[in-house]
């Protein structure tokens, strides 16, 4: 509130008190009398002067307010200062047409009329007041109000940043150090534009980064934000489009005029997909609300009347669904890709979001970052706050590994769920399903390193047998997808072979089986049969302007031969599954009735377990170490040969947990 504001609150609080108490004084001086006794004091001719007031409200009720004489225990007026003291009164008495006229025969009593021009005006005007209040509240001030009126449509929504409400900096941005390299060039273009000028060179008047959700986009425009001495503008994609039509392209033009008052500066575009999605011919049409706002920041960032000083940097996590004009070089001229860190990366955006965290003296974060690829930044800042919520719950005084690595499982896998009711016979084919996973994940060479098999419900899944590569993916090849599949088979097999009967317990392993070999085929020509032809359909998508109906880019023979060719591929991994655990069907109960008196079994154990036949009870290896195989020292296990499988080629994610 603006402190002229603040001066007429208190004047009027002010005004309110020194009038109520003026009136409180008044009321106070004047005594009230009953009827009797002002009667009493007509009779015995002690009244000095008197009014009787006539009024409209109350006509049977005649006010009466003046002086009397006071007067002492016998009767006598009392004297003050020479002269007789006189008391003021005020009294209500119902008087009859002889009564009046004696009174107004005494000359110290004058009649007097109640003034009622003064009521009736405010009465009269009291309406217009309030309705020009209301127009006032509703049009006048909301218009003054830039930015935040309801009728200010077309004001920018721009917020400037300035250093005293962002403290981030590139100190707080960690794991992605090549696009901290890229856009630190901003800042210092900003501090000394001759260096970059003196060689005829110009800075990048706009910088897209790109990169999945939770990799530090928006953190690294803070940062820059921070750094930066220039003035900073953040606003979101969504802020542009409202239901008027024009009102995003009167943002835009007006988010460039305030910038172009604060040059150099810089502007902060987050989520722009929302309003730089590909023109063209989707339902909208051509003149939608979308594209207006499109096309003023197209022109606004490199058209005809431009200025310089201006740099906007944008983010977004897809790509793929901007413009071509929006990308090119002379309104984005630079692309930052933010990627998902590597090994060295997490340890160092754990040590970031560790700083306000304690920590016990024997957690080693790097353990933790060996074991989280795949992680985001976002993710291992949410694993953290669930490990020190965790070994808060538990009244622990600081966090240790046992917190890290269950908020690890907890945000890969989903949290425990022991409190489901589980009958035995759901349970036992629960632990047969888990440890046909396990024993075939331990026994194929190629599968990834198996981390641990449990039969608690977790997430979605009543159990869960759960991998972990030895580093970073970046590539994978064709024997771990076959392996992989040959894995997910594993568990119907294994449910069939304790119960001769089979449950929907596989679904999202036949899925996910399904969805891994298709994409081989179509995707990544792994099929010596089909080829090395992308048959894939590009997902097209309907309001980004392109076409409504698709249609696959191949024959219907050509999609008969892709089914056939993606049967047989999950048939023989069925067959490669199915005959290891018939090889090893002693291992696969003692797996699952040690899966049923221990529920959890780490990889050290699976692996005992397959090579012994048996569980020696012991503590379970640390949790924050990914398995890595059999400990040094240790016998190899005899495992199976693999049997004949076809020549397909590889693939690159890292596959999830098996149900």
């Amino acid at each position: 509130m603006q402190p002229r504001t603040w001066v007429v609150w208190v004047m009027i609080v002010a005004g309110v008190i020194v009038l109520m108490s003026l009136r409180n004084r008044t009321q106070q001086e004047a005594v009230q009398i009953s009827q009797a006794r002002f009667l009493q004091l007509v009779e015995s001719n002690l009244i000095a002067k008197a009014r009787i007031i006539y009024s409209a409200q109350s006509p049977f009720l005649t006010e009466i307010i003046g002086t009397y004489y006071a007067t002492d225990a016998s009767g006598r007026r009392i004297q003050e200062n020479g002269q007789d003291k006189e008391v003021p009164f005020r009294a209500r008495a119902r008087l009859t047409e002889a009564m009046e006229d004696r009174l107004l025969r005494l000359p110290n009593f004058e009649p007097q009329e109640q003034n009622m021009v003064l009521m009736n005006v405010l009465l009269s005007i009291l309406p217009i007041l309030l309705i020009a209040a209301l127009i006032w509240f509703f049009f006048i001030r909301q218009i003054k109000m830039a930015g935040k009126g309801a009728l200010s449509f077309g004001k920018s929504r721009a917020r400037l940043l300035t250093k005293e409400r962002n403290k981030t900096t590139f100190k707080d941005v960690a794991g992605i150090d090549e696009a901290i390299e890229e856009v630190a060039e901003l800042v210092e273009f900003l501090r000394d534009p001759k260096k970059f000028q003196r060689l005829g060179g110009r800075i990048p008047k706009g910088v897209l980064m790109v990169g999945p959700p939770g990799t530090g986009k928006t953190l690294l425009a803070k940062a820059i934000a921070g750094e930066a001495d220039a003035a900073f503008f953040s606003i979101s994609g969504s802020d542009f489009v409202e239901m008027f039509v024009g009102v995003g392209a009167s943002r835009v033009r007006d988010m460039f005029e305030q910038a172009r008052k604060h040059t150099p500066c810089l502007i902060f575009i987050d989520e722009i997909d929302a309003v730089g999605r590909s023109r063209g011919h989707g339902l909208g049409g051509g003149n939608d609300e979308r594209e207006q706002t499109l096309n003023a920041l197209l022109v606004e960032m490199d058209g005809f009347d431009t200025t310089e000083g201006i740099i906007i940097i944008a983010a977004t996590n897809r790509p793929d669904v901007l413009d071509p004009a929006l990308l090119r070089p002379g309104r984005f001229d630079r692309q930052v890709v933010v990627n998902l860190p590597d090994v060295r990366g997490r340890e160092a955006i754990l040590k970031v979001h560790a700083r306000n965290i304690k920590l016990a003296p024997d957690v080693d974060l790097s353990v933790i970052a060996r074991s989280t690829p795949g992680f985001s930044g976002a993710e291992l800042a949410n694993l953290l706050n669930e490990a020190a919520l965790l070994a808060a719950r538990a009244g622990k005084k600081a966090v240790g590994m046992e917190e890290l690595e269950e908020a690890r499982d907890k945000v890969r896998w989903g949290r425990e769920r022991r409190s489901l009711a589980m009958t035995p016979e759901e349970k036992r084919c629960t632990a047969w399903h888990e440890a046909g996973h396990a024993l075939v994940n331990v026994l194929l060479p190629n599968a990834q390193p198996l981390h641990k098999v449990t039969i608690i419900p977790r997430g979605q899944a009543l159990g869960a047998t759960m991998s972990l590569p030895r580093g970073d993916v970046l590539n994978r090849r064709r024997k771990e997808m076959l392996d992989t599949v040959a894995v997910m088979m594993a568990g119907r097999i294994a449910e069939e072979m304790v119960s001769g009967d089979i449950s929907t317990g596989a679904a999202g392993d036949i899925q996910q089986a399904t969805n891994i070999v298709r994409a081989m085929v179509t995707q990544w020509g792994m099929s010596e049969r089909i080829g090395m032809i992308h048959y894939g359909r590009d997902d097209e998508y309907v309001f980004l302007g392109r076409e409504i109906a698709s249609h696959r880019p191949y024959s219907e023979r050509t999609a008969e031969e892709i089914d056939a060719e993606v049967k047989r591929i999950i048939d023989e991994q069925y067959q490669v599954a199915k005959q290891l655990l018939e090889a090893n069907r002693d291992k696969l109960e003692a797996l699952a009735n040690a899966l049923l008196e221990h529920e959890t079994l780490d990889a050290s154990q699976v692996e005992e377990i397959v090579r012994t036949g048996r569980l020696t009870v012991r503590p379970p290896t640390p949790r924050g170490e990914p398995p890595m195989g059999a400990p040094a020292g240790t016998p190899v296990p005899e495992i199976p040969p693999k049997p004949a499988s076809p020549t397909l080629p590889g693939l690159g994610s890292p596959a999830p947990a098996t149900a």
